[in-house]
């Protein structure tokens, strides 16, 4: 398999489009619906908190460690509230210790001291060689007066036995910033979920001649507008630096995030996997929330849309919110989150069920099979 060619400028390599005729395939309901989440697998993890975007401690090529008889796992987390939304404005990483498809929480990660941001969001988590790297999102800046939704993008590091603890953590470094010409600073004081720009997500990939990628998500600043996301990548250029390179999908007049982005190598092919909601499509855009995906047989594409709209699985027509926030494994199999479930009433509003809706804990692992450019659901 080709690793991407450094030698490809952005103005040589054109990112991938995702248009409005892609996903005008995407039949209503006729699609890889998710097995309904009923209530005992929406309970709580943690009487105390709300927990969402998880993802492992992994190897280079993405398989989780194994660790005191299970795996080492991250997710953001905090402390629940009567309005689960806001979450997003207290956000913290923490990690928790995976046996089978039982959860324990552990603790936060990252020292309050050491945290760059007014919150951390989503990232990734490398271990080789006994060291831990986590990439993860600051968003806003410590000691601000006010609310804001400017997101950065760092790294740090600590040692970790196979049964052990973390060690001392490094302090944070800023790896990556948008440059204003290709990607979008995130840089808004004002904003709400889904609607603003994003630069945040990194996930680590690295390719088979050992280069080291970033992935993450991103806005478009050479056609920016109200829904201009973009799954962006950063190329490792030596010490704790990343070189930015151009997107590998745009969705230009179509989608406002394509969040979470990650790669997984099945069966001598690459695919790219992205989260997003069925709200922050352009209008007169009929999608679900769901998990969306590519292929192609090289980091810098072509890519081809999984089922020829990209869509992988999407939350049952009946529950359209019940779980988001998809991360494929190596093995194919597939975690998310518990969101809003159970069926819309619209005799209330939102507001008024949130609480009662929000499951806040990780959702039960779901299996997909990939051959080519076509995924399904695996049941059962």
């Amino acid at each position: 398999m080709t690793s991407f060619d450094s030698k490809v400028s952005n103005k040589q390599r054109n990112p991938t489009q995702w248009l409005s005729q892609d996903l005008a395939g995407l039949a209503p309901g006729n699609f890889n619906q998710a097995p309904i989440i009923g209530s005992a697998s929406a309970q709580p993890m943690s009487p105390e908190l709300d927990v969402w975007d998880a993802w492992p401690l992994a190897d280079p090529a993405g398989v989780p460690i194994s660790w005191r008889g299970g795996e080492l796992w991250f997710a953001l987390a905090v402390s629940r509230a009567d309005d689960p939304e806001a979450r997003h404005h207290l956000a913290r990483i923490h990690h928790f210790h995976r046996v089978e498809s039982h959860f324990k929480h552990i603790g936060r990660t990252l020292p309050e001291a050491l945290s760059p941001g007014a919150r951390e969001w989503s990232g990734s988590a490398r271990y080789e060689n006994g060291k831990v790297t986590l990439f993860f999102t600051a968003t806003g800046h410590k000691g601000d007066s006010s609310l804001s939704y400017h997101q950065r993008l760092f790294l740090a590091q600590t040692t970790l036995a196979p049964d052990g603890e973390f060690g001392e953590w490094t302090q944070p470094i800023e790896f990556l910033e948008a440059d204003g010409e290709t990607y979008r600073p995130a840089n808004e004081n004002q904003g709400e979920p889904g609607k603003i720009k994003a630069f945040r997500d990194p996930s680590h990939y690295r390719d088979r001649e050992g280069q080291d990628y970033v992935l993450f998500t991103g806005s478009s600043a050479s056609s920016p507008g109200t829904h201009d996301g973009v799954i962006g990548l950063a190329k490792a250029s030596g010490g704790p630096d990343y070189q930015l390179l151009p997107p590998l999908v745009e969705a230009i007049g179509v989608n406002n995030e394509l969040e979470r982005p990650h790669i997984v190598e099945h069966a001598g092919r690459l695919y790219l996997f992205w989260s997003t909601q069925r709200g922050v499509f352009a209008p007169g855009i009929e999608a679900p929330t769901g998990l969306y995906g590519a292929t192609a047989e090289r980091l810098d594409g072509p890519w081809t849309f999984l089922n020829g709209h990209g869509l992988v699985i999407g939350n049952p027509v009946d529950q359209p919110t019940q779980a988001y926030s998809w991360w494929v494994l190596p093995d194919l199999t597939v975690t998310s989150f518990v969101d809003y479930w159970g069926p819309e009433n619209p005799d209330v509003t939102e507001e008024e069920t949130r609480r009662a809706r929000f499951g806040g804990t990780f959702a039960p692992f779901v299996q997909i099979a990939l051959d080519g450019d076509k995924a399904r659901l695996v049941e059962g």
